[in-house]
């Protein structure tokens, strides 16, 4: 069986600098800079260590000097399939990255390991997987719209992908990207923090995803980014676990490894942030 291929950057250039989120915290890091860079460092050869354990393959890319939150390529396109689009960024200060990504996953299509690539049209915001994530016992996109990606973007997806898109409207800027509250495990359960949903968007879950596979996360969970994670076959990566997520998931019969990420919590971003899967497949 071939090994789930997992792009990430390196974090050299992150840091925290401006606000475009609410967990954003740059009076922390300026208080000690060389400090949280040096456990940045740490954090993410923590999560290099805990996804390669699990059965990754790493692909790690350089980011780039002047775009800090690069180390989140989660949002830098949604891949299916072999077929890559990538994101059209809402916020100015994340702009930049549209082209470093492009050129990231340029070579890759040289290389073979993606078959197309395309981005959405200009103006058409909608930030990667971050907001449009793979359902692969429902055979569908999820896709949050609402905070940062826009709704003109899911028949942009549907198109793309020729697949179904559920569209689940976010209720809070604390929980920008579907991303930060919702995630779909492989045995057909979905981790989910209720209150970042409009109610619609709750209808929705609830009308496709059964009662007894609806986990629902706590408000702590959801604060620790647990929800924010990376399932891989059994095992769910995520930041330090809150004891409620793992007694969920260890009862499921799920192996939690977590990772201390703080640095990078306090730029909004989690275990899921800091990934972009390269190989996903639509039958896994």
């Amino acid at each position: 069986m071939q090994k789930p291929a997992i792009l990430v950057v390196d974090p050299a250039h992150f840091n925290v600098s401006y606000v475009i989120n609410p967990w954003m915290n740059p009076a922390e890091w300026q208080a000690d800079p060389a400090a949280h860079q040096r456990e940045a460092r740490a954090s993410f050869d923590a999560l290099r260590t805990a996804l390669e354990a699990a059965g990754a393959v790493l692909h790690v890319v350089p980011g780039v000097a002047g775009l800090p939150d690069m180390v989140f390529p989660a949002n830098a396109a949604v891949v299916l399939d072999g077929r890559a689009i990538v994101a059209r960024f809402a916020c100015a200060e994340r702009q930049g990255e549209e082209a470093a990504y492009m050129a990231a996953l340029k070579q890759y299509l040289d290389d073979g390991v993606l078959q197309e690539l395309a981005i959405f049209p200009e103006g058409c915001f909608q930030e990667g997987a971050g907001d449009a994530i793979w359902d692969a016992t429902r055979q569908l996109f999820w896709a949050g719209h609402g905070q940062r990606s826009v709704a003109a973007a899911i028949p942009e997806l549907e198109r793309f992908f020729g697949r179904r898109v559920v569209p689940l409207e976010l209720a809070t800027p604390q929980f920008y990207h579907l991303d930060t509250c919702f995630c779909p495990l492989s045995g057909g359960e979905v981790l989910f923090y209720p209150p970042a949903f409009t109610p619609g968007a709750l209808a929705r879950i609830h009308e496709l995803v059964p009662p007894a596979q609806r986990l629902e996360a706590s408000a702590e969970d959801a604060a620790a980014f647990c929800v924010n994670a990376v399932c891989l076959n059994r095992t769910v990566v995520m930041a330090r676990a809150a004891p409620h997520v793992r007694a969920m998931l260890t009862a499921r019969g799920y192996t939690v490894a977590d990772v201390d990420l703080s640095p990078f919590i306090l730029s909004g971003g989690g275990a899921y942030c800091m990934t972009l899967r390269l190989d996903r497949a639509s039958h896994e």
